[in-house]
């Protein structure tokens, strides 16, 4: 019995030598369009979709195989008499092979500056279509639309002359997987061209980038996917040059650390252990800012990730290497520094290419049965409403530690507190469940270094103990955003001790 196979594909990758060996199997090549010539030109022997529909390609080629010579072969039951009579009544033959993929629309809207007419135009309709049709008819017909099956499936024909159904069925699965992220990528790509900020469905999709060894404990299964449109400034995007694979502790704290690093314009280095960064440091030169980052806390540092955003020197990277680090996260590493460093086995390095970090996403949060949908809190202090609302202004120096606060404390887990000086952070306070208890954290932390030194709060004092329990330890300047409906207790209190006390009525609660 004939058998034929319909081949149509945008990535040609190895498609000469599948049809080949298809033709020497006995099947009969149906083609399309730049393949057909491909196939032609190599010696594979092909019939044009033309040939089979009698009607040849319209509208610059939009128009090919929707056509039930091509459609009717696809979906026909061969096991049912009725489906066979009417393919006998029209003429049509079956289609017992089908290797399609797409137009590059993901490829397409990734370059930059892409014009709208372009990525419509790689909007492929006949495409999918095809593959849903022998997808849906799997029973029938194998489906391929990954080149990396081409060999197994040549294998299963070799062997037994036909795939197996249940590989037929996963080919089928594969596919519908294929086309619905296919149309995820337009559904996003159109939603943001027409504008729409709260779509009534948010088609998104992902890409397996690894399987996990284990998730937060060793008891949990864990795989890390990738947005396939998401910023190259980015854990999912990062490039690995040398260490152990990243686990699901690591890359969350990976993460946590480039979202702190990039606040900063000068040279900032960023010490993170369990999502909340215990070391900041900034400098003149990268050295200073990691000198910085490791005073601010050189006991928890240990076995943290570090993030730089500058290239890492042979200088930054001895002292890098006198302690245990998960990973060292940087735009590059000097050949020197990279030297040092894969000494150590184990040390994950990584690089992001930091002048890609200015694309803003959406933050997705699963929740039990749903998701929550926000923008990133890319609020900087320029855009707030900064009032003095006490007595004394802020020093120049106060000012500086001021700002370096508020850009740590918006990435520490509320209720938040952070001192600091101009230069580094000298404690931190997360994730508590009052105020006055993350300032008592952050302040023991800093310990006689808080004398003279600024605190940064995410949210407003409900009442005046946050206040009293700064002055207490030597605190000259405090930032927070106000709004509270006892706002003058704490004003009244800064006044009393001398502090500088600034509202930026912006909120920065991170939970």
């Amino acid at each position: 019995m004939k058998k034929r196979a319909l081949i149509s594909v945008s990535d040609k990758s190895g498609v000469i030598e599948f049809a080949s060996e298809l033709r020497a199997l006995g099947f009969e090549i149906i083609s399309t369009g730049g393949t057909k010539r491909l196939l032609r030109d190599s010696g594979v022997e092909v019939i044009g979709v033309e040939d089979v529909t009698g009607f040849p390609e319209i509208l610059e080629g939009r128009v090919k195989t929707l056509h039930p010579f091509i459609h009717g072969g696809l979906l026909a039951k061969r096991g049912e008499e009725s489906h066979l009579e009417q393919m006998k009544e029209q003429g049509i033959e079956g289609i017992d092979l089908v290797c399609v993929n797409l137009y590059p629309f993901q490829q397409t809207i990734s370059k930059p500056n892409v014009e709208a007419d372009e990525a419509i135009e790689n909007i492929d309709i006949g495409g999918p279509t095809m593959l849903r049709a022998a997808a849906k008819n799997h029973q029938y017909v194998t489906v391929v639309v990954d080149h990396l099956d081409y060999e197994d499936v040549l294998a299963e024909l070799k062997v037994n002359g036909v795939v197996p159904h249940e590989k037929r069925r996963k080919l089928a699965a594969k596919v519908f997987r294929h086309t619905a992220a296919y149309d995820a990528y337009i559904a996003e790509y159109m939603t943001e061209l027409a504008g729409e900020e709260n779509p009534e469905r948010l088609t998104r999709t992902f890409e397996l980038k690894q399987t996990l060894r284990y998730g937060e404990n060793p008891h949990q299964e864990a795989s890390f996917y990738r947005s396939a449109l998401g910023s190259d400034f980015s854990i999912a995007m990062a490039r690995q040059l040398h260490g152990k694979e990243l686990s699901y502790n690591n890359i969350s704290d990976a993460n946590a650390a480039l979202q702190i690093v990039k606040e900063f314009d000068g040279p900032a280095a960023v010490a993170v252990k369990h999502m909340n960064p215990c070391g900041v440091g900034v400098g003149e030169t990268i050295l200073e800012a990691y000198e910085k980052a490791y005073e601010a806390d050189s006991t928890s540092i240990f076995g943290g990730i570090v993030a730089l955003n500058r290239q890492v020197d042979e200088a930054t990277a001895r002292l890098l290497h006198e302690i245990f680090l998960e990973i060292v996260i940087a735009p590059a590493f000097s050949d020197e520094a990279f030297e040092i460093l894969s000494g150590k086995k184990n040390i994950r390095l990584m690089t992001v290419p930091f002048d890609s970090l200015k694309k803003t996403e959406r933050r997705l949060t699963s929740v039990e049965g749903g998701l929550l949908v926000q923008a990133d809190d890319t609020h900087t202090l320029e855009q707030a409403d900064v009032r003095v609302v006490t007595k004394r202004q802020p020093t120049e120096e106060e000012w500086d530690a001021l700002k370096l606060g508020w850009k740590v404390v918006k990435h520490v887990k509320s209720n938040a507190i952070v001192v600091t000086d101009d230069q580094m952070t000298l404690g931190v306070g997360a994730g508590q469940m009052n105020r006055v208890g993350a300032a008592k954290i952050a302040l023991e932390q800093a310990g006689e270094r808080a004398k003279g030194a600024s605190l940064a709060s995410d949210a407003f004092f409900p009442m005046g103990d946050t206040v009293e329990t700064a002055a207490a330890a030597g605190i000259t300047a405090i930032i927070q955003p106000g709004g509270s409906i006892r706002d003058e207790e704490s004003i009244k209190k800064a006044d009393e001790h001398g502090i500088a006390m600034v509202f930026t009525g912006v909120r920065h609660f991170k939970h």
